[in-house]
């Protein structure tokens, strides 16, 4: 649900692009985000801030993640939670503390061996750069870049619109993706967002993490299918099944860039999901992650 400041910006906007015919819909749909965007090459100088590539700061009791076959994961991110909560509207974050990223080989593009390691502000009194292993999962090493975090508001991609509500007889879907510009403040330098919606074609991505999260079955690409399997799952409670599909988040997705050294496949998506529940027990080892490829 939308904050009030954010309701009456998005009120705002809606009237100066001359969007009214959508706006009951944008209010329903539009999500709280966290926008993360470049804020200069990593000099290693000063530790425990949000890093996106290079190399962690890690504390020194914790041992690199590693795959199923022994070989060290590549490491992504590291986001200092007390830098990002003062933008995250929608209060789902713990209050401090880091998240590291880490992730397996990329492929297939579904259910993607990988890592999310959450540690407390005084487990990380020690923390120091620890340098990526020689030889990691995808065998790239990637630069690294502090991020700044920013609020946003995040409407409805090209795969989850809904193309009746945003279109009508005087705006095309052009004219949306321009109020979706202005929404979300998006910026060359914009790097990963939380919350907010994944890329894809098929709006159907928090049906695949739900699944796998609640059952363990891979998603065959059929929504009804696994509706079907998630509400067996929940002893054929449909509404609860429902409700776990919606509080299925994104929790960060990174995109392609060519100054980090991030390419997922055609230059896409790198996503992790994690269900709302395990997110505010500060769960963060029950987490998915795919990726999405044009």
């Amino acid at each position: 649900m939308l904050s009030e400041d954010n309701k009456r910006k998005l009120e705002e906007m809606i009237r100066e692009q001359h969007f009214e015919h959508a706006l009951d819909y944008l209010k329903e749909t539009v999500r709280q985000g966290i926008r993360l965007s470049k804020n200069g090459m990593e000099d290693y100088r000063d530790t425990g801030h949000s890093r996106i590539g290079g190399d962690p700061d890690l504390p020194p009791n914790v041992e690199w993640p590693s795959a199923s076959d022994g070989t060290a994961m590549t490491f992504l991110a590291q986001l200092r939670l007390s830098e990002l909560t003062p933008h995250d509207e929608s209060a789902l974050l713990p209050a401090g503390g880091m998240l590291y990223f880490f992730v397996g080989v990329d492929e297939p593009a579904y259910h993607i061996e990988h890592k999310v390691l959450y540690f407390h502000e005084e487990q990380l009194m020690e923390a120091c750069r620890r340098p990526s292993p020689k030889t990691t999962t995808l065998k790239e090493e990637f630069i690294g870049y502090r991020v700044s975090a920013r609020t946003s508001l995040e409407p409805p991609n090209y795969g989850y619109a809904d193309y009746d509500q945003v279109e009508d007889e005087e705006h095309d879907y052009e004219h949306y993706e321009e109020l979706c510009f202005e929404l979300t403040g998006e910026t060359s330098d914009d790097l990963a967002v939380l919350f907010g919606y994944p890329a894809t074609q098929h709006g159907d991505c928090e049906y695949e993490a739900a699944l796998m999260l609640l059952t363990g079955s891979q998603f065959n690409y059929s929504v009804d299918e696994a509706m079907k399997e998630i509400t067996l799952h929940l002893n054929g409670d449909s509404a609860k099944a429902e409700q776990e599909v919606r509080d299925t988040l994104l929790l960060l997705a990174l995109d392609s860039d060519r100054e980090v050294g991030f390419c997922w496949w055609d230059a896409g998506e790198l996503q992790f999901f994690i269900r709302k529940e395990d997110l505010q027990t500060g769960n963060f080892s029950h987490t998915y992650c795919s990726l999405y490829s044009s």
